[in-house]
């Protein structure tokens, strides 16, 4: 039986109490779970494995830059339970960092190479965490609020 977003964090919130924040549902888009950062790997492996919730798919990352803060978003779906969920997860701007759910959900891999190629969101517990879309050597996040576009880049101007 599918759960409903207000069940989904009813279950969270009487497992992980203090590490399980507001949810919202708002009139247009998905609704959303908040989630204590230093929980997201606990809380993760259990959205996983809960018979009751058995979050099998995850459908994207993505990471926002909301100028004072980061955040990083997962789309998870049940196949099993015919259920879905986001759950968002506030990271401090300075130096972003969250574990990593690939051990979990192996399609993460490039979800999160490309959170950290963008907005430079560091995935914790992973191997080889690095540049996907761009190269190896770019200076900076491209969709961060502050990024400036180099002048040049190898001697190619974009003028």
């Amino acid at each position: 039986m599918a759960l409903t977003l207000k069940d989904i964090h009813g279950k969270l919130a009487a497992k992980f109490s203090e590490k399980v924040f507001d949810w919202l549902e708002p009139e247009a888009g998905d609704g959303w779970i908040e989630i204590e950062p230093l929980a997201w790997a606990e809380i993760a492996a259990h959205l996983k494995a809960d018979p009751d919730l058995q979050f099998d798919y995850l459908r994207m990352i993505s990471g926002v830059d909301y100028s004072d803060h980061i955040q990083v978003v997962y789309h998870l779906m049940s196949y099993a339970r015919d259920h879905d969920c986001v759950i968002k997860v506030k990271l401090e701007r300075k130096d972003p960092r969250v574990a990593s759910v690939m051990d979990l959900w192996p399609a993460a891999d490039w979800h999160e190479r490309e959170t950290y190629d963008m907005l430079g969101v560091t995935f914790e517990g992973r191997d080889e965490l690095r540049r996907i879309l761009l190269p190896e050597d770019w200076v900076g996040y491209p969709l961060r609020k502050d990024y400036e576009q180099p002048d040049e880049y190898h001697g190619i101007t974009h003028w």
